[in-house]
């Protein structure tokens, strides 16, 4: 492999990366590497949702007399 040519996937790689974390707010990115070159990029995206609570019927409240 020439040195431009390894220059060049590398950059390949790079832009694949910098894809697989664009617009991730939580998650992750796993690379996944065999006999030292990549071989794969995983995106695990987690949404996340706020919880609303349930609105409890009102108590009543007591008073003494």
């Amino acid at each position: 492999m020439s040195l431009s040519n390894a220059r060049d996937t590398r950059e390949e790689w790079l832009q694949r990366i910098v894809r697989a974390l664009e617009g991730l707010e939580y998650g992750s990115v796993q690379i996944v590497v065999h006999d030292s070159q990549i071989t794969q990029i995983e995106r695990l995206e987690k949404h996340r949702f706020p919880l609303e609570k349930a609105q409890t019927a009102a108590k009543p409240s007591y008073t003494k007399k």
